[in-house]
């Protein structure tokens, strides 16, 4: 059976555009002040090297986006009507958030987001001149980025990729994160809410408004790329 652009490449195109769409309008809040600071201090030498590095940042998420959209398509194909929500998809979901929330309290999670935290010290730490040192630069401040909130974005494809509600409700706890200065009370208070929409996505799934069944609007087009 034919399924027009939604097989092989076509089908990854469309989820790496969503996907880079999605992580550019909710990482902005938290990543602005850092691109602001880099403008600032590149654009008389170099008015180009701000939109690189932004773009080597976007790079970066899209690499994750690649490497989600792999694992997925694999998990579908190896395990089949395993992971559908009425069988093991609700724990899937549910112990990702429970180990998104135990993320959030690791020394790993501390060091990422202590570097996203300041801007000036992560990029005078890693400081390329010219226009490839831009993009370099981009893509470094990417990593530690995803070091920070790769967690957080999984816990997303639990609650619902493509909802809106729940897209901004993880975009404004990874600002609050970046942001806020009480850190520790960010990082807690972001552990407890992803530890208590856990438990209630265990124990009942109805309490939490706005729930979409993982991957509804972008897993059947994977799994038809199989047929």
């Amino acid at each position: 059976m034919d399924d027009g652009p939604w097989t092989g490449l076509g089908a990854l195109g469309w989820f790496l555009a969503t996907w880079v769409v999605m992580m550019a309008a909710m990482m902005f809040p938290s990543v602005a002040p850092t691109v602001a600071l880099y403008s600032r201090m590149t654009r008389e030498r170099s008015p180009l090297s701000p939109l690189l590095f932004a773009a080597g940042y976007l790079v970066t998420w899209g690499a994750v986006g690649a490497l989600a959209f792999a694992i997925g398509l694999a998990g579908g194909s190896i395990a089949g009507d395993v992971l559908v929500w009425d069988r093991a998809g609700r724990w899937v979901a549910a112990a990702t958030l429970l180990a998104a929330a135990a993320y959030e309290l690791t020394p790993l999670k501390d060091v990422c987001l202590g570097k996203c935290r300041s801007p000036l010290g992560l990029l005078l730490g890693s400081w390329r001149g010219g226009r490839s040192g831009a993009l370099r630069m981009g893509v470094r401040t990417g990593a530690w980025c995803v070091g920070c909130c790769w967690a957080l974005m999984a816990s997303l494809f639990a609650l619902g990729l493509m909802s809106i509600a729940w897209m901004a409700f993880v975009a404004g706890l990874i600002a609050a994160e970046k942001i806020l200065p009480w850190r520790r009370v960010a990082t807690y208070g972001t552990a407890v809410i992803l530890l208590t929409l856990g438990v209630l996505l265990l124990a009942v799934p109805d309490a939490i408004p706005g729930l979409t069944i993982p991957g509804r609007d972008v897993m059947p087009q994977m799994g038809r790329m199989g047929s």
